[in-house]
């Protein structure tokens, strides 16, 4: 149905729609989980977000539902997403809809990351890049930082911690894991539009590396590692 209407509507209505559609799915999505007993959300402080305006919103990323978590509580966001899903027979049609950003093309990405914004949208970028794969964080990459000056918008970082590593980096796809799997969101430090990008990205790893070490629930491939730090999704 997304891929029908996609061509037939404006920009500001298809947008609406598309995005609102998928918080609403996304949503249906975390209450079947728990009401499977498959997992338990800690999510709600997410919901402060919602009229706060245009910013990027940066959570850390090892996990395959940090995006559905997020979304599912805030209905006008922008995601960055690999450029293959957007020909996804599945999630193609709605992330077109949505006007969802491919990432095929760095210089591209960064102005329709700032018209996205500019449009009053928040964005969603993972400032890692990729799921970690390096406790507690990856190197942080200078995307965020080149969009934040750019469009002259604050960076909210978001914190989001889990007990599994179910859907980490390598997870074997048909694996299962123990259950229920605990999740939980807070909000981190705002950073303003950033100066130097190189200096912005140093900051925004060390500030991840340290509220990480605070983390409640931490994942067994960590927990050898440093007994403090948290895998997030």
């Amino acid at each position: 149905m997304a891929a029908i209407l996609h061509p037939f509507m404006r920009d500001g209505a298809a947008r609406r729609l598309g995005r609102r559609a998928i918080t609403g799915v996304f949503r249906i999505y975390l209450f079947l989980l728990g009401a499977l007993g498959a997992c338990r959300f800690d999510i709600s402080e997410l919901d402060a977000l919602k009229d706060q305006g245009p910013m990027i919103l940066a959570p850390n990323h090892p996990c395959l539902l940090d995006a559905v978590m997020v979304i599912a509580r805030l209905p006008n966001v922008a995601c960055i997403m690999k450029a293959s899903l957007m020909k996804n027979v599945f999630l193609g049609g709605g992330a077109r809809l949505a006007r969802y950003i491919p990432n095929g093309r760095p210089l591209q990405m960064v102005y329709a990351a700032c018209e996205a914004l500019s449009a009053g949208g928040q964005l969603l970028m993972f400032p890692e890049g990729t799921r970690t794969v390096r406790a507690p964080v990856n190197e942080i990459t200078p995307s965020v930082a080149l969009i934040a000056r750019r469009a002259k918008v604050p960076v909210q970082t978001i914190i989001i911690e889990t007990d599994s590593d179910y859907l980490s980096k390598g997870w074997p796809l048909f694996r299962r894991p123990p259950m229920p799997i605990h999740y939980r969101v807070r909000l981190g430090r705002r950073f303003d539009p950033p100066a130097n990008a190189t200096t912005f990205c140093g900051e925004l790893e060390a500030y991840f590396a340290e509220e990480l070490a605070r983390a409640r629930f931490v994942p067994p491939q960590f927990a050898t590692e440093r007994p403090s730090a948290a895998h997030t999704l």
